[in-house]
């Protein structure tokens, strides 16, 4: 358990999957309005999963680790934010994909979100672009 009252486990797909569905599907579908089939692109059986869950075991943030080295789907329950979720989250995905011998990691970053990531070490490059109707760019942390 982490002071802030969460704990983070490798999440495993399908065993795991309603948990992770919850948190994906309240804060990109409810949240911000991302068209179910969007959402479910049909890779998570090939991703490594970080799920956060609370004292209880419910779940509340997640992410997940493609296989060749992009970071994506990171969500955390609006009443967790702002408390250390998703950096706990973003710095264990890292990690694995340190393990995993990764020089770079890339994640598709909502522009609100790039401060967040850029304490991280991750850079943005190119331009912004239009994903589910919310603006992204790109950004890239190098090993150094």
């Amino acid at each position: 358990m982490t002071e802030a009252g969460f704990t983070l486990r490798l999440a495993r797909w399908p065993e795991d999957r309603d948990a992770l569905r919850l948190v994906r599907e309240t804060v990109f579908v409810r949240e911000q309005k991302v068209p179910l089939e969007l959402e479910w692109d049909g890779i998570d059986d090939q991703c490594l999963h970080m799920l956060a869950e609370d004292r209880d075991g419910n779940p509340i943030g997640t992410g997940r680790l493609l296989p060749d080295g992009h970071i994506g789907r990171m969500a955390v329950l609006r009443e967790w934010r702002g408390r250390g979720v998703g950096t706990a989250l973003l710095r264990a995905l890292m990690e694995e994909g340190r393990k995993q011998g990764f020089e770079r990691l890339i994640l598709a970053a909502q522009v609100q979100a790039m401060p967040f990531y850029e304490k991280e070490g991750f850079v943005a490059e190119g331009d912004v672009f239009d994903d589910a109707g919310i603006p992204h760019r790109n950004m890239v942390w190098r090993k150094t």
